[in-house]
């Protein structure tokens, strides 16, 4: 092999000691990265330096499309995962289904515009009363334009109306831990499972846990399946108020009508958003997600 090779690959997972990559004959590397190209994630494009069989040198990200990113534990953003065209808010009953972290989910996907859908899981371990009372809290999405799939991994119910959806497309599957993101992409790949095994063979780390974000292909190329680490919560820092308005949809008939310029959507008088809110044009409940968030990025920020 001609180790001065320059390659172009995918970016399987990346971990803290190399990043896994896939090169255009479905065959895996461990590789390096040189510190002045920046941080490589899950779903980069990357042009890399062949060493041997196994082993390269990442030399280069290509340009990226889309990114999802989180703050860390230290407030830092960090980039999740790039080159997204959807992102899958899981959901489920356990644990507790929680309409504010969808809220941040669709404002950082908004504000990254990527597409979000989202998904309640494990509708088999709900009988018809509860599954018709999830469905009236997720019918709020739907009537502002959302699309909500309900899926079980268990039943394999609903299945082939999410990978309708996924197909053609590169999407991520995020939510907190607990909702079934991993079993509901093991059921979808059933038939991929060898190829599951090729990756964790690459890996060395055995059969797979989520604690990195760590992308899986389609049937045929028709598209990946990112999975990523489960999270309690989703915060938002570096998102002005104005991103976190954009972030809610329903509300971009109303914004820029306001009697001031510089209305904070708070108390003022002639507010267009608060006027709609009143005429139930808005909702309520997803006009208090939108006060908390404004809250917790204010004090994120300072």
């Amino acid at each position: 092999m001609n180790t001065a090779e320059q390659k172009k690959g995918t970016v399987i997972a990346a971990y803290r000691s190399y990043t896994l990559i896939e090169d255009s004959e479905n065959n895996f590397f461990k590789c390096q990265q040189r510190k002045s190209i920046g941080q490589v994630v899950c779903g980069d494009i990357v042009t890399w330096q062949v060493e041997d069989e196994h082993s390269g040198v990442i030399t280069s990200i290509n340009e990226r499309h889309s990114i999802l990113q989180r703050p860390d534990i230290n407030g830092k953003l960090r980039i999740i995962a790039s080159n997204i065209d959807q992102v899958f808010i899981v959901v489920a009953h356990k644990p507790e289904l929680n309409e504010g972290l969808i809220d941040r989910y669709l404002v950082a996907a908004e504000n990254s515009h990527l597409k979000p859908v989202i998904l309640l899981n494990k509708i088999d371990l709900l009988d018809k009363q509860e599954l018709d009372a999830f469905k009236k809290r997720l019918k709020l999405y739907q009537d502002i334009g959302y699309k909500v799939i309900y899926t079980s991994a268990k039943q394999e119910h609903g299945l082939d109306s999410l990978i309708q959806v996924l197909n053609d497309n590169n999407n991520i599957f995020v939510g907190q831990s607990g909702v079934g993101k991993s079993s509901l992409i093991n059921t979808i790949l059933k038939d991929s499972n060898a190829r599951i095994g090729e990756i964790s063979d690459a890996t060395g780390k055995g059969k797979h846990t989520t604690t990195t974000a760590y992308l899986y292909p389609l049937k045929q190329n028709q598209g990946h399946i990112i999975d990523s680490p489960g999270v309690r919560e989703f915060g938002l820092v570096k998102l002005s108020e104005q991103d976190v308005a954009d972030g809610f949809i329903e509300f971009r008939d109303y914004t820029g009508y306001c009697k001031f310029r510089n209305c904070a959507h708070k108390n003022e008088p002639g507010c267009s958003l608060l006027k709609a809110v009143k005429e139930h044009k808005i909702s309520p409940q997803r006009w208090e997600s939108y006060q908390r968030i404004i809250t917790s990025i204010n004090d994120e920020n300072h």
